[in-house]
């Protein structure tokens, strides 16, 4: 672990040295979750841990996230994920960057497709917009950067492939990400419990529908 940031009052922020890590301290805390211990928000190379300050204290919080860095071991950071409540997300892949994405990797469309929708993917942690999960497990012939001029607008549902990772547009929205498709599952709904499908932690499969491939 690279350090422990004080966040406010009642947060710290972990820095560790890659997401596999904060995937593997997440999965402790959320087996055997410290007193106090609220929140877990994980991102690419940190972890924000939410307590409650009339249960206990950062130097307590600080020192258990020590203390579980240290017991983790190989096999915890490479764990793969776990099949368990799956999502299936159907895309219709007709995305506007596919020939970009082809000349870039060498593949057909066909085998673009086929690549994307192996996988099981793990929604490593949230951000950018509500309800939009940062998807790892990504083949990595499909690991592009982000285009050089992003868009203004991309249509929502869209499901993109940027910088190792994969993403699906909950809503219209700016982004860089190259497209190469899009589903009609809702990802983001207020009045839903939670209302984001894409939750830190959970497995996703894309399947192409009929006739979405060239």
């Amino acid at each position: 672990m690279l350090g422990v940031r004080r966040v406010g009052d009642r947060a710290v922020l972990a820095e560790l040295d890659g997401l596999p890590s904060v995937l593997a301290l997440r999965a402790s805390l959320l087996a055997d979750r410290p007193a106090g211990v609220a929140e877990l928000v994980p991102a690419a190379a940190t972890l924000l841990v939410r307590y409650d300050p009339a249960v206990t204290g950062r130097a307590a919080v600080a020192g258990a996230l020590a203390e579980r860095v240290a017991g983790l071991t190989a096999e915890d950071v490479d764990q793969p994920p776990s099949p368990h409540d799956t999502l299936t997300v159907p895309v219709r892949y007709t995305g506007p960057d596919l020939p970009e994405v082809a000349e870039a990797t060498g593949l057909d469309v066909a085998e673009i497709v086929a690549r994307h929708t192996a996988p099981l993917y793990t929604v490593a942690f949230a951000g950018f917009a509500p309800g939009f999960g940062y998807l790892t497990g990504t083949d990595p012939v499909l690991h592009l950067p982000r285009r050089a001029e992003p868009r203004t607008a991309v249509p929502a549902g869209s499901v993109a492939v940027a910088g190792g990772f994969t993403g699906v547009y909950p809503r219209s929205s700016p982004g860089g990400w190259r497209l190469l498709g899009t589903t009609d599952v809702p990802l983001w709904d207020p009045d839903r419990d939670p209302p984001a499908l894409l939750v830190p932690g959970r497995t996703v499969r894309f399947a192409a529908l009929p006739g979405g491939a060239a």
